[in-house]
């Protein structure tokens, strides 16, 4: 496998990570503490929940590309 290869799985390997850690983060933040302390409607609690959801599909996805690469890298 060559370097630049190696990286670029190296790259989107963080990535999908910083992504996964900051939505947990946010998420959690959002529903747990922020939005109770500015009392928020329960349905802006729900807008959070999808968001959330957003952000691990694609992380989902992201995670398959990264397999395919790596798959793609053996050969």
């Amino acid at each position: 496998m060559d370097k630049d290869k190696e990286q670029a799985i190296a790259r989107k390997g963080r990535h999908i990570g910083v992504v996964i850690a900051v939505t947990m983060v946010i998420w959690l933040g959002m529903n747990l503490f922020i939005g109770p302390a500015l009392e928020l409607p329960v349905r802006y609690a729900l807008l959070f929940d999808f968001a959330a959801i957003a952000a691990f599909i694609y992380a989902g996805v992201n995670i398959f590309q990264l397999w395919r690469m790596r798959q793609d890298s053996q050969r």
